[in-house]
């Protein structure tokens, strides 16, 4: 009997509406959630949203390093800090996997 996930496809679906929505581009929103997560410190999200930022062109390396300032002046020092090695290390990951040197990073 195959069950079906009616609270993920009902949640998958609202989030969809709300990024599809038309005012704010999804940088504006990718920025707004990612103070949003560094401000309540849910770092395994903003690692998530970090990716997909540069991953996807709404963020380059600049724009997260400029982040990184801006959010740790407000979140704090420690959060900020953390922000910081999340950043350096995912620019450094896409760096190798552009280049073609995956899984080299500890």
């Amino acid at each position: 009997m195959e069950t079906v996930d009616s609270f993920g496809m009902m949640a998958e679906r609202m989030f969809a509406d709300i990024w599809s929505r038309g005012a704010l581009s999804d940088k504006e929103r990718r920025l707004l959630l990612l103070g949003l997560l560094v401000g309540q410190g849910i770092d395994d999200q903003v690692e998530v949203h970090l990716d997909t930022a540069l991953r996807a062109g709404e963020l380059d390396e600049s724009e997260l390093r400029e982040l990184v300032v801006f959010l740790t002046h407000y979140a704090g020092w420690t959060r900020g800090s953390r922000l910081n090695n999340q950043v350096e290390g995912l620019i450094e990951d896409v760096r190798r996997d552009r280049s073609g040197r995956r899984g080299l990073r500890g």
